[in-house]
């Protein structure tokens, strides 16, 4: 297989998780940096030994590089994406894909249009006890879907929020049900299947933020099943839980801990001889810091090399920014909204120019 080449674009936090993964994965390689922040887009490339720069365009035109990955402010996705593209390499970009439905199908359709590989940061997929769900529902074991949950109780105190500008802002983020809550909805999406209906109820209690710090979504699933989606950062004094429970007409399961990474009930009927060791096989995660995402990066080289399918790509994504824009409309005009739909009043993504 061939070393796939990685340049970074935006050098915060979650570029360090990303740069630690790639140490990680045969086959994967670290190339240079970017930030507007020389001193950040320094630290980073000098830890792991690259080059750094404050233009990503001359670091495109620089160096040797395979994909590129996105890890700038939310509300810079999708300018980024679709100016990268002259440049014919893969992408990688955190979540969310894009804040705007509209600029969502702009950067799919350009990748498409050039052949290049998108790839959206979900990397809760891959999670043990995340991956032994989905294999018991593609098995059928769940028969008839009854009820989907997803349940995020964080705490992010105004100190977080204050840390970057951008933060809790319609413009470049929105808020609980965008950033903290997208794993989790995208969760329910993959184990309960397409939404026929949303509605929604959004506050914001203690965050001093332009967009909602707490939320509760009804969902009715094209199944017939329904959904719950409860989601603050209003949680104290600390975190609580980030979970997912799916209940069907032959089992129970419920997956808990920080972010879905930790197996709490496996009551499935129709015992298989896997079931005995679940706990013990898929019952958490290892505790290897970044683990979910090396394996997620991982699966990007391997994909990249095999010509595969990416298990989330742009229209794979597309589906839980449809939702969440979907219980936008719903919190700001009162109503169910139904899916497929077209955002009017969903203040994601609006900037004042607009």
């Amino acid at each position: 297989m061939s070393v796939i080449r990685f340049a970074l674009l935006g050098c915060s936090k979650i570029a360090w998780k990303h740069a630690e993964s790639l140490q990680r994965i045969e086959n994967a390689q670290l190339a240079a940096v970017c930030d507007l922040d020389e001193t950040r887009a320094r630290a980073l490339g000098d830890k792991y030994g690259v080059a750094s720069y404050q233009d990503y365009h001359r670091m495109m035109s620089s160096e040797a590089v395979d994909v590129v990955s996105v890890l700038t402010p939310s509300g810079a996705h999708a300018e980024h994406m679709l100016d990268l593209v002259r440049y014919r390499k893969h992408i990688v970009v955190e979540k969310p894909m894009t804040l705007r439905l509209e600029d969502a199908d702009a950067v799919i359709r350009s990748c498409d249009q050039t052949g290049i590989k998108l790839f959206v940061v979900k990397q809760n997929r891959y999670n043990r006890p995340v991956q032994a769900l989905r294999q018991a529902l593609e098995r059928g074991r769940f028969g008839k879907l009854v009820l989907g949950t997803a349940r995020v109780r964080w705490c992010r105190s105004q100190a977080y929020y204050d840390e970057a500008p951008w933060r809790g802002t319609w413009a470049w983020d929105g808020g609980v049900l965008m950033n903290q809550a997208s794993h989790h909805i995208d969760m329910l999406l993959w184990m309960m299947g397409e939404v026929e209906s949303a509605s929604a109820m959004t506050a914001t209690r203690l965050a001093r933020i332009e967009a909602e710090d707490t939320a509760v979504a009804t969902l009715r699933f094209r199944s017939g099943a329904l959904g719950l989606i409860e989601a603050t950062t209003a949680t104290r004094p600390k975190d609580l839980e980030g979970s997912i429970s799916i209940l069907g007409e032959r089992g129970s399961v419920v997956i808990g801990g920080f972010a879905m990474d930790r197996l709490l009930i496996w009551e499935v009927a129709g015992w298989l001889p896997d079931d005995a060791a679940i706990f013990a096989n898929h019952g958490e995660n290892p505790k290897e810091a970044a683990w979910n995402h090396t394996e997620y990066l991982r699966a990007v080289v391997e994909t990249i090399n095999t010509g595969h399918r990416a298990l989330v790509d742009g229209l794979e994504a597309r589906k839980s920014l449809e939702l969440i824009s979907a219980l936008y409309e719903s919190a700001e005009t009162g109503q169910t909204v139904s899916l497929r739909f077209r955002p009017a009043k969903c203040r994601l993504g609006v900037r004042s120019d607009d």
